[in-house]
């Protein structure tokens, strides 16, 4: 009698640890750039402004958002003393992706980035564009939970005569 016991509260002790990872993990992150970043309209209508930029900027005019972990291995910048480009990795475990979508649509405008296209499905790929130069960024996020984002930033060709 004794072994079933033990056994029960094996597995009884067992889902309940089940049951309770899955609630915690089910409460995930987002990016405090809605919170903060974006303008924020007070009760009477009026626009709060801006207390603290949020976002840290690579390549000079790409603003990420501070939650996401750069990955230098993974990463490779060109710079001369007129311009930068590059391709930039982050990654961050349980970030929202409709989150982060929002934050560069947002910032991207914001820092004088031209809107220039974007696909939507399994990955996302956003487009913008400058006089000067392109910038692709490509959001996914893998069946563990992690987002991984890619920025790509380099100069746009010449016209040839």
């Amino acid at each position: 009698m004794s072994p079933t016991i033990f056994g029960r509260q094996s597995v009884i002790t067992f889902l309940l640890v089940i049951f309770l990872g899955l609630s915690w993990t089910g409460c995930s992150t987002t990016v405090k750039e809605r919170q903060s970043g974006q303008p924020v309209s007070e009760a009477t209508g009026e626009k709060k402004a801006e207390a603290a930029m949020t976002g840290q900027y690579y390549l000079d005019d790409v603003r990420v958002p501070d939650e996401l972990d750069y990955r230098p291995g993974d990463s490779m910048v060109y710079e001369t003393p007129k311009f930068k480009a590059g391709l930039l990795r982050f990654t961050k475990w349980r970030l929202d992706v409709q989150s982060l979508i929002e934050f560069f649509n947002y910032n991207m405008v914001k820092d004088n980035w031209t809107f220039v296209n974007s696909f939507k499905g399994k990955e996302v790929q956003l487009s913008f564009s400058k006089p000067d130069k392109m910038c692709n960024i490509r959001i996914s996020q893998s069946w563990t939970g992690v987002a991984r984002v890619m920025i790509l930033v380099g100069p746009l060709g010449e016209k040839k005569m």
